[in-house]
């Protein structure tokens, strides 16, 4: 991949352009008058009954919401006067996040002491990438090149991520349409870089040392290898990656995408397997479109591992998800989801996988 061009927003943050072969960006001054950034806009609250770290970003509620499409600051902006990306057009974009819930990467996170209430600068990193230029697009929608191109982003941000300081994991995602609380409709994920394991990562990893520790091998790996072996589940299946609706689903309409062979993280998957990727990326999400007479809302979800002693059980795996469990209907995170954590499947897994190998 050839290396981004880099740039700078007018308060200072990194801005990258990621670009097709034959295409050369053209940024142009960022022109607006920014605030000066607060390097320590957000806080992390440690929650003492659960052992887990809370963000407060207060910022945030500043963020623009739902603007026309004229007024889109994901769009290009050729005068350096109206968006977030300053340039005639570009493919992809990486920029630091405008209203962050994490910024000043480079800072360790302590472990939490005394039996007080403990506070945390909220040091991490949030970034935006927006996967094109077409206000109207859907990564859906992308060509192969260009989703891979998205994916070469996310892996380039992934690798930078990873040999920075103080951070622990590295998360990249989509929230895709209204009912899942976009509030910015051009086609884009965020990258977040976390100064301390989240806590589903945590739960997923002990869950994989038990099984290591009770029956050798890696809990992912047998998933997969069951997954395949019952074959009710899978949706799509290739000689580098599976695709396949989980056994103990927990939304409507959830799949998760295995390459066949352990690797922990994009940065380590070859060449054909990141192209591979992208064609069963897009087949997934193309089917996730023809479910209904509108296009899904989902949430994209790539869980990645770094190469620590802590992490080494960790399978690189996409999960896909959605909230819709019928034409008209919404699954809502009630009592049950909400306040306990327990999930309450409103359909049953294998028969959303024999609906989505109808849609190939």
């Amino acid at each position: 991949m050839t290396a981004p061009t880099r740039a700078k927003l007018a308060d200072g943050r990194d801005l990258l352009f990621f670009a097709l072969p034959g295409h050369s960006p053209e940024p142009v001054a960022d022109r607006r008058p920014l605030p000066q950034r607060n390097p320590d806009q957000s806080q992390l609250r440690f929650d003492r009954s659960t052992g887990q770290w809370v963000i407060i970003a207060a910022l945030r509620q500043d963020r623009t919401y739902k603007p026309p499409a004229d007024q889109c600051p994901l769009c290009p902006g050729p005068t350096g006067l109206t968006s977030e990306v300053p340039a005639p057009d570009y493919d992809v974009v990486v920029f630091e996040n405008r209203f962050p819930s994490l910024s000043g990467a480079g800072r360790p996170l302590g472990a939490p002491g005394g039996d007080g209430f403990v506070c945390a600068p909220g040091h991490g990193r949030t970034e935006v990438i927006c996967f094109s230029s077409d206000h109207t697009g859907s990564f859906a929608q992308l060509l192969p090149a260009h989703a891979r191109l998205v994916i070469d982003a996310w892996r380039h941000r992934t690798a930078d991520m990873l040999a920075t300081p103080g951070i622990e994991q590295v998360f990249c995602f989509e929230n895709r349409g209204e009912e899942i609380g976009v509030t910015l409709s051009h086609p884009h994920g965020q990258i977040y870089g976390y100064p301390y394991l989240t806590p589903r990562t945590a739960t997923m990893l002990e869950q994989a040392r038990e099984h290591r520790k009770r029956y050798g091998g890696n809990l992912f790996a047998a998933l997969l290898e069951h997954e395949v072996a019952d074959g009710s589940r899978v949706v799509a299946r290739t000689e580098l990656f599976t695709a396949f609706v989980p056994f103990a689903a927990r939304w409507p309409v959830e799949v998760h995408i295995y390459p066949n062979r352990f690797v922990r993280n994009l940065v380590e998957l070859t060449g054909d397997e990141l192209d591979e990727f992208a064609r069963l990326y897009l087949d997934v999400l193309g089917r996730f479109d023809r479910m209904y007479s509108a296009p899904l809302p989902y949430i994209s979800a790539l869980h990645q591992y770094a190469e620590t002693d802590a992490q080494a059980d960790g399978y690189f795996h996409v999960e896909l998800m959605s909230i819709r469990r019928g034409a008209t209907k919404l699954k809502y995170l009630a009592a049950s989801e909400s306040a306990m954590g327990a999930f309450i499947g409103d359909v049953m897994p294998e028969s959303v996988a024999e609906r989505l190998r109808e849609l190939a």
